[in-house]
């Protein structure tokens, strides 16, 4: 089982780009899926999260607003919409899958990388000013 984050890029501040994740020997659809991102020099911190029904969606404060987390069950895809990009978003961006199928937890939880498994190789964004 892999997850694959693409999408990333350079692009400048105030701009858009759009990740997203796919998986190879697993269906997503019934796991929550996570984006986390690690900048330059930084520690793996959450980004966004979705249910495996779509229902409910998390973000962390610093992307409240300005991301949008989205997915295509029948695409087995999972997407983050980023827009009015800050030099501060610059970061490789990966995604991950629930351990456990069809929960409804917190933000607290889906913030939790810890519960989260199968991390693919990232994707990297590049913010200018």
């Amino acid at each position: 089982v892999q997850l694959q984050a693409f999408g990333g890029g350079l692009v400048q501040a105030g701009g858009s780009l759009r990740l997203s994740c796919a998986a190879s020997g697993r269906t997503l659809s019934n796991y929550a899926i996570g984006w986390f991102r690690q900048g330059p020099g930084k520690a793996r911190e959450f980004v966004a999260a979705i249910t495996w029904n779509g229902i409910r969606t998390y973000y962390a404060d610093s992307v409240k607003g300005r991301f949008t987390i989205s997915r295509d069950n029948v695409q087995n895809t999972v997407y983050l919409q980023m827009d009015s990009l800050r030099p501060e978003d610059t970061a490789v961006y990966y995604c991950a899958s629930d351990r456990t199928s069809y929960t409804s937890g917190s933000r607290t939880y889906y913030s939790a990388d810890e519960n989260f498994a199968f991390w693919g190789q990232g994707t990297e964004v590049t913010v200018s000013s």
